[in-house]
This record gives structure tokens, sequence and C-alpha cells, in this order.
């Protein structure tokens, strides 16, 4: 039997990080590991007996702090310190660089470098030096042993330059490059830290749909009955209380009493609101139109459905893995690898080739310098960069690298219908009329609905403004049914639901709305969401790319079948709840790497979920924060290139990586022989680096 257990690791600030206290728990035994560098959540699964301290007591250790206790936010201190050395080492390193390219005689001395530098030093070994020795210790060396072997090779190389061959001190200076290093690997994880930290907020916005206040209904020993307001937490299975019209529903909950119309569209992504009375089930946190509620509530706290979607959007953004760049994979090689390789150096030279030690120890440390992760830092920052910029410029937000990783992998794109293939706005799409001509027919109806604040009423009065001559008096809005009045003439009419005017009638079902004059039948109309007008488009373009498209609705089978029908999408998958969506997403990453394209709350799950999810700019702030791709311009149209950008950066990525590690691999055997003085191995490791910001800068100019 193996046990949850869910905690708040603080002091990550990057992928790395996660990475790191991954690999540990894993090592110790854990399973099912989930980190999310962004929030600081972990999760993970042991075995009964394990002890669970020891896991935390492990991971403190590495250079991380575990809050023991309750599940909460991870503090922001730490975040604001990390905000505080970036600036400071930024600074101090673009001072340092200016003698580069600055004439000026005061920024060349020795002194002024080493006074520049050694803040930034000192700050990368407080930041870095706890998680790279403990992770040495561990048997996980990461990038922090990189990025600290590289930098101090540079900065005692230096001093040894500045104390020992002052003459020629200009020679073994290489103060700048120590702090680079140092500098461009914190700008990584701060931009890092900026991008993915935005995805918690879905959590928090999500919770903040849960009404906060419900009004109680309290009776004494002989019935009497008070309305009492009680905050929503302190609702217990069982309680009756009072929704009234525009309110919140509380909890999830069974109507005793009344009748209502409900928006459950961020649940079902049902477009139209719906009727609801006596035995139907209400859920927290949909917002009742109209109408007057007494609801005995069932599910309350963790036991919602609201609560259930805050859980698949929490649990889905922590399986995300975190973003792993090649060198962090093959670091545990790479480290040690050098290491030994500079040790081989200094003995073989010393001992074998009979070179004095000051030179065995110079060729070492070269090899240090080459091999250090300066250019493996820029790799990925660098086309993330041109390919977001690019990306922006073209209305399409993509956050992080991850994302830009996943594209070339996709083979199955699932869409939403309401609000992403489908307006979200409400149109008639059919009518009829009997006994009456369709002017008159039309200008009843509009004058009706002019009395009611209904959404389909003023979607009728948006496409049939003109209410013509008709007077209408003593018009009374009847609660979750519909509208009476009475004309110039006498007549009463009647505009409502099909169960309160129509029911068990054999002709003219499945409308939206009738229109009645006393008893006899006048006319109907339905309603459907309209199609977005690039849908089409889209969707064949994607087709032809070879992507798998599939409909994913809450919304009915026919209504989704005649979308899929008119688009051209042939699996469809109606009626389907916020977690049933999940489990099929689930079912289809199983076989290949899946996009969700969404834009409801009830589809934030599945956003969160998927290999890549994607929102349009009109969403719900939910959808967006969930998604790792935002469309700005609210046009599908704008899917295709997004996708084809993703796998150009992706590519470009790769491209920069491999000359980032070939480079190593030349020139680190002729640094060994000592062909190569530190002073070249900096400036080829500046070649390196230029030949990557131009690769990226292709990616702007290149064709989509």
């Amino acid at each position: 039997m193996t046990k949850s257990y869910s905690t708040i690791v603080e002091g990550m600030t990057c992928g790395n990080c996660a990475l790191s206290v991954t690999k540990l728990l894993e090592k110790k035994g854990a399973v099912k590991v989930a980190v999310s560098a962004a929030s600081g959540e972990v999760s993970f699964e042991i075995e009964e007996g394990v002890e669970v301290e020891k896991l935390y007591d492990a991971v403190d250790e590495i250079g991380y702090h575990v809050v023991r206790g309750e599940l909460v936010a991870a503090s922001e201190p730490a975040k604001k310190e990390t905000d505080a050395y970036y600036y400071i080492c930024i600074v101090l390193t673009a001072v340092l660089l200016l003698h580069m390219v600055v004439s000026t005689s005061w920024l060349h001395l020795p002194w002024v470098q080493f006074v520049l530098s050694t803040p930034v030093f000192l700050i990368g070994w407080y930041k870095f030096g706890k998680g790279a020795i403990n992770s040495v210790k561990h048997g996980m060396p990461n990038m922090n042993v990189l990025i600290l072997l590289g930098s101090s090779a540079a900065y005692l190389y230096s001093i040894i330059g500045m104390l020992f061959y002052s003459e020629h001190a200009h020679e073994y200076l290489f103060f700048e490059t120590a702090a680079s290093i140092i500098t461009l690997v914190m700008m990584g994880n701060w931009l890092e830290h900026r991008t993915v930290k935005a995805t918690t907020q879905a959590i928090d916005a999500l919770m903040h749909l849960q009404p906060q206040y419900a009004n109680l209904i309290m009776a004494d020993s002989i019935g009497k009955e008070t309305l009492c307001e009680i905050e929503s937490k302190y609702v217990r299975s069982g309680d009756v209380l009072q929704v009234n019209s525009g309110d919140a529903i509380p909890v999830d909950g069974i109507i005793i009493n009344g009748t209502a119309l409900i928006d459950e569209n961020m649940i079902s992504c049902e477009s139209l609101p719906l009727q609801k009375q006596a035995g139907d089930a209400v859920i927290g946190g949909t917002l009742m139109q109209d109408g007057n509620l007494r609801i005995k509530a069932s599910s309350v706290g963790n036991a919602s459905v609201l609560s259930s979607i805050i859980r698949l959007v929490r649990a889905a953004q922590s399986v995300k893995p975190p973003l792993q760049k090649l060198a962090d994979k093959i670091s545990a090689i790479f480290v040690p690898l050098v290491g030994s390789i500079a040790l081989i150096t200094f003995v073989v030279n010393y001992f074998a080739l009979n070179v004095n030690i000051t030179e065995s120890i110079m060729r070492a440390i070269a090899v240090l310098v080459i091999s250090c992760p300066c250019a493996m830092g820029l790799a990925t920052p660098a086309a993330i960069a041109v390919g977001l910029g690019r990306a922006a410029g073209a209305g399409i937000l993509i956050k992080g690298a991850e994302t830009l990783e996943q594209f070339k992998h996709i083979k199955y794109l699932v869409f939403d219908k309401t609000g992403t293939l489908t307006t979200g706005q409400l149109q008639i799409s059919h009518f009829e009329y009997l006994g009456m001509s369709q002017a008159d027919f039309k200008a009843v109806v509009s004058a009706m609905e002019h009395y009611s604040s209904h959404p389909i009423a003023k979607s009728i009065i948006t496409q049939w403004s003109d209410k013509g001559s008709i007077v209408l008096s003593s018009v009374t809005e009847l609660k979750g049914m519909g509208i009476s009045a009475i004309d110039e003439k006498g007549k009463n009419w009647y505009l409502g639901s099909e169960q309160w005017l129509h029911k068990g009638a054999d002709k003219h079902t499945g409308f939206n709305l009738y229109l009645y004059c006393e008893d006899e039948f006048k006319g109907c109309l339905k309603f459907e969401d309209s199609i977005r007008q690039d849908a089409k488009i889209t969707i064949a373009t994607l087709q032809k790319s070879g992507y798998e498209i599939i409909l994913l609705s809450g919304d009915k089978k026919e209504i989704c079948e005649q979308v899929g029908n008119t688009l051209g999408i042939k699996t469809i998958y109606a009626e389907q709840s916020p977690a049933q969506k999940h489990a099929l997403l689930d079912e289809l990453m199983q076989k290949a790497p899946t996009a969700m394209i969404g834009d409801g709350i009830n589809d934030a799950p599945a956003l969160a979920r998927a290999s890549i999810g994607i929102s349009l700019s009109e969403s719900s702030q939910i959808a967006m924060q969930s998604a790792q791709v935002i469309l700005l311009k609210n046009k599908l149209s704008s899917l295709p290139e997004a996708m084809k950008l993703g796998m150009m950066t992706e590519q470009t990525i790769k491209q920069n990586l491999f000359w980032a590690f070939i480079y190593n691999i030349i020139a680190i055997p002729f640094a060994s022989m000592g062909y190569l003085s530190p002073m070249w191995g900096a400036g080829i490791m500046g070649l390196s680096d230029l030949v990557l910001i131009l690769n990226s800068l292709r990616l702007k100019f290149r064709r989509i």
C-alpha cells in the first residue's frame, strides 16, 4: 500500500531546481513524484512504513526548505531576495563588460575588475553553492555544479594572473567570464520563474468563484424560520439554503422548493441557461439568472464539483514536467567528465610531459574555462526570446520553452465547441409561425421580450429590434417559465418554455421558445451558437497538415454533431463533464501528445492536463491562465501559425544546443594539450555565444 503526500518546497527558482528535487525523492523511493517550481507544490507517493520526514530532511539538505504542516502557498520573501541579487548581478556585470567596448583605462585595471566581479561571484556561491555541494554529496550533480566549476575556474585563474603575472595580467583576466556565467544563469532562472508563475493564478481564480457567503434557513422549535448569513465554508451537508435571483449558488445541492434559470456554462458548456425545479441538482459557483430557490446542501467543501475542478487543475499543473534543457539531462555525465578531463590534463602534462606545475595548472583550468556552461545557458533563452517575440508580434502568446518543445510532437488537436469553434453568442437559427404573418409574429415576440432581461430576450431584441405597432399591457414575467401580456384587443399572449406552454404536444417540439395566444399555438423559435467565420478553413488547414481533429464538448449530442458535420470533424465526444474530458485526454495522451483548445472554466482542467493547452483571448480568465498558448487576436486562424512557429523555435533550440556542446567536444582536447590558453578559450566561448545569437535571430526572418 502506498500513501500520498503533498507539501510546499521553498527556494525553487527554476526547472532545474524541480528536477533536482524530483531525482532526490525518486532516489529515496518515492513514486509518482510531481514537482512545480512555479508554485512550490510537491506531491508524491511512498510505501506505508517509510518515514516521510526523512524525505523532507533530504530535500532540506540539498538547499531547499520543506514547509511542514498544512498545504499553503509558497512564501514570497525568498523571491524578492532573488530579484534583488539578480539586479545587483546585472548592474555589476554590465559595468564589468564595458571594458571590452570602452577604452577608459580604469576599467582595464585588474583590481577594478576584481572589485566588480567579486560580489557577483559571492552571490553565485550563495545562490548555487549549497545546492551544488549537496547534489554531489547525493550522487546527482546538476547544473549548479557546472555553473560553479566554470565561474570559479575563471575567477581563480584571474586572481592568479593578477597576483603572479602582473606584467601581462590582461592575458589572464577573465573576471567578466566568471560574472557573466552567474548573471546569465540567474537571468534564465528569473525569466522562467516569471513565465511559469502566472499559470498558478488559475487555481486562485477558480477558488474565487466559490461564493463567500450563504443564506442559511434556520427553524426554531415551533417552526418559525430565520434567515442567517454565514460563510460558505461553514455550510454542512443537509443544511437548507435560500438562493435568490442574481446570486451565485454557494454549494452543491438539491432543489427542495422553487424554480429558476441557472447558467451552468462554466461546468457543462451548455449555451443556454437551464430551467431547474424541485428535485433537480444544482452546482456550487453557478449563477442563478432568474428565480428563487431553496436548496438542501449535498456536497460541500472538498467534495463539491468546483473543488474537484480545482483539484484537477492543481494535479494537471503538477504533472507537467519541469523545463528540462538538454544540458540538464546530460549534466550527470558532463560534470564528472569535465572534472576528470581537467585532472587528467594536469597529471599528464606535469608527470608525463614534464610541463612545469604552473603551466600544467593553467592547462587544467583552461579545460574548465572552455567547458563552462555559458553557451548551454544561452542556447535555449536566445531562441525562446526571438521565437516568443515573433509569436507575440503575430498575436500569439506562448508561455515558456516547454510548450515550444512540445509542438513538434503533437498528433491530436482536441477542440471545445462553445466559444471556441462557435462564437458563444446566441442566434435565431429557425422559427415557425401559424395563423399570423411573419411581420406580426416577429413584432409580438420582440415586444414581449423587451420586458425581459433573459439572455434569449437580449438576443431576440438585437436581431428583431422593431416592435412595430404592438401595444402591450399587464406584462408579467413568470419566473422560470416566460412572459404573459395583454394586447390592445384584450387578448392574452404567452411566450415561454416548452415545458410551460407546449408540453405533451406532438408537433413543433424541441424548440427553445413558444408563442401562444390564449390557448392557441402561434409559433416557436430555435436558437444556436453561430460557428466562427475562420473555423472551417482552420480545421481544413490543420487536417491537411496531418493533425487528427477531435470535438470534445459538454453540450448536447445533436448540437455537437451539427457543428462537427459543418466543419468536417469526424470524431465527436458530446455531453462530457470536466472529469470525463480529463479522462479522455489521459487516454489520448497515452497514444500521442495532445493539444486542447478551449475557452471555458470547465475546460481549465483539460487545458492544464493536455500536452499543450490553447485558449482564445476572449476566453474566461481561468482558461487563459491554465493554457500555455493564448491566441491574442481571438482568431482560430492563428492556430496553424502558432503550431508551425513552435516547431521552428524548437528546431532552433536543438541547433543551438548542438553547437553549445560540439564546441566543447572540439575545444577541450586542444586546451588539454596547451594549444588553447584560457584567453583563447574565453574567446571561442564568446564566438560560440555569437553563433547562437545569430542562429536565433535567423528565426525572426524565416518564412512560416
